[in-house]
């Protein structure tokens, strides 16, 4: 498998991450954010949306394979092909439950705070640094804040997210905190999050997924 991805890039820290705990191996191949490698014909061929990342997978006869593109699809094909060790609960509800804190970071968190939409607000909007970092601090705040009164919630929680093993919840929540950080949001107000964070940072899987740690890091 080939996973096309930025080492920044919070859509791709999460795959990698969900990689790492599924144990699975991958060709790194960088795709290049800042100088719009993504935006290039060579790259949209792969994925028409121009976005990462993209995981293609290997074909028969040394053909090509299919390409896989948006990491939830992604995570959720992963799940399916390969079970163990799993990534959600075996309950309905508690499934909904994971589901639902990873939809807050997916869904609500990361679409208005990803590399396009900050592009358009310089560029298009005339926004300065400040008030752009504003925009992010603002919704990243808004949703972390939702996460947290769930966390708190949840009385037999364990160390993750949910239980005591990591499942797709903290796959989407690590690369969010790791975003929080970069635009200098205070995290002081969200200590389960901050507690999930520091249980998570003690596993190989994701350290080893952490954007520095990739080979496109500079």
């Amino acid at each position: 498998m080939k996973l096309y991805n930025f080492f920044r890039s919070g859509t791709s820290h999460r795959l990698r991450i969900a990689l790492n705990l599924k144990g699975l191996q991958t060709e790194y191949v960088p795709v290049d954010l800042r100088t719009e490698q993504h935006l290039k014909a060579e790259f949209k061929t792969l994925n028409p949306q121009g976005l990462v990342p993209a995981l293609a997978l290997p074909g028969a006869a040394g053909q090509p394979g299919p390409v896989l593109i948006q990491s939830p699809a992604i995570i959720e094909w992963l799940e399916e092909r390969h079970p163990t060790p799993a990534l959600l609960p075996a309950d309905p509800e508690a499934r909904a439950h994971v589901r639902a804190l990873a939809a807050i970071v997916g869904c609500d968190i990361h679409p208005i705070n990803n590399r396009r939409i900050l592009e358009y607000l310089r560029k298009q909007l005339g926004c300065d640094e400040a008030a752009v970092n504003a925009w992010c601090a603002t919704w990243i705040s808004a949703g972390l804040e939702a996460y947290e009164a769930l966390l708190a919630a949840d009385k037999t929680r364990g160390r993750y997210s949910f239980g005591e093993t990591p499942t797709v919840a903290d796959v989407y929540l690590i690369p969010q905190v790791e975003s929080a950080r970069r635009f200098k949001v205070d995290l002081a107000p969200y200590p389960n999050i901050v507690a999930v964070d520091q249980a998570c940072a003690e596993l190989e899987a994701f350290r080893r997924a952490a954007p520095l740690q990739q080979p496109d890091a500079q």
